[in-house]
């Protein structure tokens, strides 16, 4: 049975979604479909950068954003910038400030250092080498762009199995950064701590979450606020991709978690 038949219930115009192994993929509606993704534009922008540190084009640990900050605490959230201007609101490492102002920052670093338009050179880096020709960053890096679940599933499989980056690369991005911080998860609340990694958010121990209690502590992945998730987890060996066109909402959650019960429970 396939686990993606539940979303034919969600209360949304338009669905569509995949599973993704390394052997193949269960997918749900139109895959050609292009949505905004909010949020999970992050993903996709977090992979430019790291492909950008390996190209020499950036450091890690170069200045970047407020006074002590690097390109590691804007990826992962620990800048102390705020979540949507560029008002200092912490010490860079005290807390875990959610922030898409600090991926701003950051495409602007890339374009500065590179001398190409972040969008350009995301498009070059990470959505021309995967075959994802429906994907654009048709606005500021935190959270606007477009793509399918045609393409988030090539993205997914590289993040499963990584071709583009070295895998030892994304080990580090998916691997917490500055542990034991707490924060605001959007939509569920204060955690602690809020783990994240470079640009991917790490399941951990969290709870509420819109995962499922069932994906192992290392899922990592994101959500956006046009009702959009992609999760990976490494140990079972699957990714997750939906894409809607409801705004994230008191819906979701319920569906959500459900959802990745179902893809948990079926991958076991």
């Amino acid at each position: 049975m396939n686990p993606l038949n539940a979303i034919a219930s969600w209360p949304v115009d338009n669905a569509a979604a995949a599973v993704i192994t390394r052997d193949g993929q269960t997918t749900m509606g139109d895959l050609d479909k292009v949505f905004e993704l909010a949020s999970v534009t992050k993903l996709l922008v977090a992979y430019g950068a790291l492909l950008a540190v390996e190209e020499g084009v950036i450091e890690l640990d170069q200045p970047a954003g407020p006074e002590g900050s690097t390109v590691r605490h804007l990826l992962a959230h620990a800048s102390g910038l705020g979540f949507a201007d560029r008002t200092v609101e912490a010490l860079p490492g005290e807390r875990r400030i959610y922030s898409s102002a600090g991926f701003e920052v950051l495409a602007e670093l890339i374009s500065a250092e590179s001398g190409i338009v972040f969008a350009d050179y995301l498009a070059e880096a990470v959505f021309e080498p995967l075959g994802m020709a429906s994907t654009t960053l048709w606005g500021v890096a935190g959270h606007e762009a477009r793509s399918s679940v045609a393409d988030l599933s090539r993205f997914a499989l590289e993040l499963l199995n990584p071709v583009l980056a070295h895998p030892l690369t994304v080990a580090d991005a998916t691997t917490v950064q500055f542990p034991g911080l707490d924060g605001i998860l959007p939509g569920y609340g204060r955690q602690r701590p809020n783990d994240w990694g470079l640009g991917f958010e790490i399941r951990g121990e969290k709870s509420p979450h819109w995962t499922s209690a069932e994906n192992s502590p290392r899922t990592f992945g994101h959500f956006g606020q046009a009702g959009t998730f992609l999760w990976v987890d490494p140990d079972l060996g699957i990714g997750t991709v939906v894409l809607t066109d409801r705004p994230f909402g008191a819906w979701a959650k319920p569906l959500w978690a459900s959802l990745s019960d179902d893809v948990v429970g079926q991958s076991r």
